[in-house]
């Protein structure tokens, strides 16, 4: 399996937002700048991420995007699930239907063991992790100095 851009960005933009959680909003002119991405590429990703209640948006001049909850109660399995879709390895194991050996296939079996470990892997993952990540990385940057 591989993640689309549009799932990796999507972690990044979600990922700047929990870094400025509390601070007001964030525009998207900003988080494309600190990113590095496109902010029209970003204009995508934020209508289904606020339709899935992981944003708020204010309009207006001093308008911008902040997370919906404390960035320790999202995780990137949300993240992901609302960008990307359903996360499997095999198709036939959300959809048995689709394959007429389901109900004897052993692999089947081992991809949907694999796949719910990735989805509790990526469950485990929150934001405020993500933060709390880049804030060691950046102590042991000045530490080094």
């Amino acid at each position: 399996m591989k993640l689309s851009t549009k799932g990796r960005y999507g972690v990044r933009l979600m990922f700047d937002l929990a870094l400025h959680y509390g601070q007001g909003v964030v525009v998207l002119k900003d988080v494309a700048s600190r990113q590095d991405i496109s902010e029209k590429y970003l204009w995508h990703l934020v209508s289904p991420l606020k339709n899935a209640g992981l944003l708020h948006s204010t309009r207006g001049a001093h308008g911008g995007y902040a997370l919906a909850r404390p960035p320790g109660e999202i995780t990137l399995r949300e993240v992901l699930t609302v960008l990307e879709g359903p996360m499997c390895l095999v198709e036939c194991t959300e959809a048995p239907a689709l394959c007429e050996r389901s109900s004897c296939c052993v692999a089947r079996e081992v991809w949907a063991e694999v796949t719910e470990k990735m989805l509790e892997a990526l469950g485990a993952f929150t934001l405020e992790w993500m933060v709390q990540k880049q804030k060691d990385r950046q102590d042991a940057i000045t530490y080094c100095i």
